[in-house]
């Protein structure tokens, strides 16, 4: 047996005031929603016909609830109409022509009136169809789901539809003049049929102008002015610029405004959305791409699918093509700036550089035009790539912050340009460079390729270090770090640590393996038998260094050993490495040691009496 489902009308209510509704205030929208579609469909049968939509409040003398009447000059309901659209939730009087005519209506999901029992108990229709026998019908519903259905006996003179809405108590704040007047401006001061509102018999047209994108002004500046003007006004916001928005997918045009200040690079736009020239949603996030976060826009669109709210679109194709249509027309407009205005273009760039990047990496003619206007931190200090590449001819940069600063300071010292491509898009931009730009050279760099920039020493240093350099290799041989001694600047640094990729990442590893369990251990014991490479890293001394100088002429073993081990522990907390669990020991070894042997020199003890000593001084 076959049962039917049983829907309760205040539970709908509930729905819609809570769930599915941003606020009461939505009932306004709703209402002159269902006006606009029913003037578009009367046109449909009378073409030469127009209408207008009229809003009146009416409060009561003696300070009863007031009362809010919608009117419109649409196509009205037959008597069958009424009982099938009126009084069954989900049924919309456009679905029979909405897939032929999609385009031509507002609503499709047939529940826009019940938003009218979140501000009342009882709503009366008042209705004469263009396509029926004259009658003039009434409609009373109320919000516990009961209906009747009767002859008026004040007819209209014309089809159209009247809706009388008696406010609710609590709900007495959404039916002041102020509030309607409001709203009504909010929801269709751009709809394309008049919208009048009537308070104590003075009447205000409430949208005069239709939207400012498509006006006629004298001048390119005046239409500026004025849509940046349209833009203070709706966002409360000084914009930077304003680009113009069309997309032939969707039936979508706008403006598009330029944030005068970057926003976090993870923050989405929420746009100002109008269908069919009616609100639809002030935070529509899926209408632009990903990387247009450095603007705000407005736009219509006239063939885009609505959510069951009506407060955002739904994903499908359309949406797509629409959103890849209007970010060709951001990409337009930064790639006029770059032929014409360049000065503007690197201001933009300075406030929305995360934003240019995103669109550079997705498109290579937007990419040749902006990549070398594009600001790099470098071991010189901020530079365009067009700057760095007029001097050096390879790029060359590190992928992480951590490998920037132990390059850095060396690097320039050697008066080596390395660009620190750590921040967010910068590397892929910068391996993408001779893809698009044939004749560009571009090469990673890494404190493994400092040393072959520094100079060698003389045949008489290398025989003065040589002690030095034997005990030194022997002292960090089961740290697996190699030594060189080298002459590179600045002087101040006595050491650089310097080890591959591969190397780092054993390191890595290794000191994870010490800190974890046996089960993971034996994890990280696998993909570590798994690598290959060159995995020593390496010492180099600087023998321009006056520490490393005095060292080389030590000649007490246990100091020298001491002092080696100290200063392999600087090197790799200067190089940003953090020290596995023997590391750790051998500074705490050392550094007690040290503290030892300056007790027992300055006590006049036996520990450091002799010529060894002297080198430390």
């Amino acid at each position: 047996m076959d049962h039917r489902f049983q829907v309760s009308l205040r539970g709908v209510i509930d729905l819609l005031s809570h769930h599915l509704y941003s606020s009461p205030g939505v009932y306004v929208r709703e209402l002159l929603q269902n006006a606009t579609d029913a003037i578009r469909a009367r046109q449909l049968l009378e073409p030469q016909a127009t209408g207008a939509v009229g809003l009146e409040l009416r409060e009561k003398q003696d300070g009863g609830p007031p009362t809010l009447l919608f009117t419109d000059e649409g196509v009205g309901l037959t008597e069958e109409e009424i009982h099938r659209f009126l009084a069954t939730i989900g049924e919309s009087s456009k679905r029979e022509q909405l897939e032929a005519r999609r385009n031509d209506f507002i609503g499709q999901f047939g529940i826009g009136l019940l938003s009218c029992f979140m501000v009342c108990d009882e709503l009366l229709v008042v209705t004469r169809s263009a396509k029926g026998d004259g009658r003039t019908l009434e409609w009373r519903g109320r919000h516990d789901g009961t209906y009747d259905v009767r002859v008026s006996e004040h007819p209209l003179d014309a089809p159209g539809t009247h809706v009388y809405l008696v406010a609710r108590a609590d709900m007495v704040e959404w039916f002041t003049p102020e509030r309607v007047r409001q709203l009504a401006k909010h929801y269709g001061g751009l709809l394309p049929f008049p919208v009048r509102l009537t308070v104590n018999a003075q009447t205000e047209s409430l949208n005069p102008d239709g939207p400012p994108w498509r006006r006629f002004y004298e001048t390119a500046g005046n239409r500026r002015q004025a849509l940046l003007a349209y833009g203070r006004e709706v966002f409360g916001t000084d914009f930077l610029d304003v680009i113009p928005l069309r997309s032939e997918a969707g039936d979508v045009d706008g403006v598009a405004y330029v944030l005068p200040a970057s926003p976090h690079f993870n923050a989405k736009q929420k746009h100002r959305v109008y269908l069919k020239q009616m609100l639809l949603s002030e935070s529509a996030e899926n209408l632009l791409p990903e990387w247009a976060f450095f603007v705000k826009c407005v736009v219509n669109a006239n063939g885009l699918r609505p959510t069951a709210s009506r407060e955002s679109f739904y994903e499908d194709t359309v949406l797509a093509k629409a959103r890849e249509a209007l970010g060709q027309s951001l990409r337009k407009y930064l790639m006029d700036l770059a032929h014409e205005d360049p000065r503007s273009l690197q201001r933009l760039i300075a406030l929305h550089g995360l934003s240019v990047k995103g669109l550079a990496l997705d498109d290579d003619d937007f990419y040749r035009l902006v990549i070398h206007w594009l600001p790099f931190e470098t071991s010189l200090g901020v530079m365009t790539l067009a700057d760095y590449r007029k001097s050096w001819p390879v790029v060359r940069y590190t992928p992480t912050l951590d490998g920037f600063r132990q390059v850095a300071r060396v690097a320039a010292a050697q008066g080596l340009c390395v660009l620190n491509a750590a921040y967010t898009h910068d590397t892929a931009l910068l391996e993408k460079l001779p893809h698009v730009v044939p004749e560009a050279q571009v090469a990673p760099f890494s404190s493994a390729d400092l040393p072959q920039s520094f100079e060698e020493l003389t045949l008489d240093e290398r025989e003065a270090v040589y002690p030095l350099l034997r005990l030194a290799e022997r002292v960090l041989a089961p740290f697996r770090c190699g030594v060189e001694v080298k002459k590179f600047f600045p002087a101040e640094v006595p050491t650089l640590y310097s080890s591959d990729a591969e190397g780092a990442f054993k390191r890595d590893a290794e000191r994870a393996r010490e800190e974890s369990d046996d089960l993971y251990a034996g994890v990280l014991d696998g993909v570590m038998a798994g690598t290959g490479g060159q995995d020593r890293a390496l010492l180099c001394l600087n023998l321009h260094n006056p520490v490393v100088r005095k060292l080389a002429a030590v000649e007490g073993r246990e100091l020298l050993k001491l002092s080696v081990e100290m200063l392999y522990v600087q090197a790799l907390l200067l190089g940003q490495h953090p020290l596995n669990a023997q590391e750790m020991a051998l500074l705490n070894h050392g550094l007690l040691g040290l503290i030892s042997a300056r007790l027992d020199e300055g006590g006049g003890g036996s520990g450091s009496s002799g010529p060894g000593s002297r080198g430390m001084h």
